[in-house]
């Protein structure tokens, strides 16, 4: 009895330590999933130039992400819908379909079964305010399944546009002086001339600066993202009325005898009246036969 008693209870304590072991494997793995949708919701987050409103500094910011969805549609529509909250604006969006593979197997007489491969994809292009480009990425991460690349750049403009502003300030400069110059050459013709041209081309310079700097400014302000969508390939089975054959439109051997008497007698009236509109060839044909048989005995 002892016996038995201790290899029961040694069974007890092995049973509980193998339950407690499986326990703590359930756990650590569905810590490691949780670990991974953290991951895959923050991978494509990113603090890259992220600049203090007083900051001197300018960064033009750019975003381009692909990744795998699980519906493309509805994921366009999330992003779109996103956008516009936090501000921005789709500049390009191409959705299409393409097709691997298209099979059409005949299931009865008149049905035809047709299955066709295909994935969804759409490629994206957004403009979010600068200061909103972290927060619209972790909101397009919540319909990431699978990340394929993530790439964020940060251009450090300042320095550009400071040039193009001393630039402007000198031109604005001369164009005075050249003004002034002008207005002092009295009336000689070619002198105003050379003046007035040079002075357009300061303008047309000062002009172009002023739109690259625009432009710079507008890049700063509003950060660009590029993404490109795609799913798992999906496959559509349906059913559809199969093409008849030519030959099952043709009549029955019946009616095709009938309409080729009706055919034959149409050709014996044809030719018929053929004869009749040769009727002169005929009569003249039968005079000269005639004549020559008459005269041809004489001797």
């Amino acid at each position: 009895m002892k016996t038995i008693a201790k290899i029961g209870a040694l069974t007890l304590v092995i049973i509980a330590l193998l339950f407690s072991c499986k326990k703590a494997d359930y756990s650590s793995g569905e810590g490691l999933a949780d670990m991974k949708v953290s991951a895959d919701s923050t991978a494509v987050s990113s603090s890259a130039a992220v600049v203090d409103k007083n900051s001197k500094q300018k960064f033009i910011r750019t975003a381009d992400i692909k990744f795998k969805v699980k519906n493309v549609v509805k994921s366009t529509y999330a992003i779109e819908n996103a956008t516009q909250k936090f501000g921005g604006f789709v500049t390009y969006t191409n959705l299409q379909s393409n097709i691997h593979d298209q099979i059409k197997t005949k299931v009865s007489q008149d049905s035809t079964l047709e299955t066709t491969k295909y994935t969804v994809e759409n490629n994206i292009t957004i403009r979010v305010p600068n200061t909103q480009l972290d927060t619209v990425i972790k909101t397009i991460a919540k319909q990431i399944d699978f990340l394929d690349f993530r790439v964020i750049k940060a251009d450090d403009v300042s320095l550009k546009m400071l040039a193009n502003q001393l630039s402007q300030k000198r031109s604005n400069t001369t164009e005075k002086r050249v003004e002034k110059a002008i207005d002092s050459k009295g009336k000689k013709i070619n002198d105003v001339m050379e003046a007035e041209n040079t002075l357009a081309n300061q303008r047309e310079a000062n002009d172009n600066r002023t739109i690259d700097n625009l432009s710079l400014q507008d890049q700063v302000n509003f950060s660009t993202i590029t993404l490109q969508l795609y799913q798992n390939e999906t496959i559509k089975q349906e059913i559809m009325a199969s093409e008849k054959n030519s030959n099952a439109y043709k009549p029955n051997l019946g009616l095709q005898i009938l309409d080729s008497l009706k055919s034959g007698w149409y050709i014996l009236e044809a030719v018929f009246v053929f004869l009749i509109n040769l009727w002169p060839f005929i009569l003249i044909g039968s005079g000269g036969f005639l004549l020559y048989k008459k005269y041809a005995k004489k001797p």
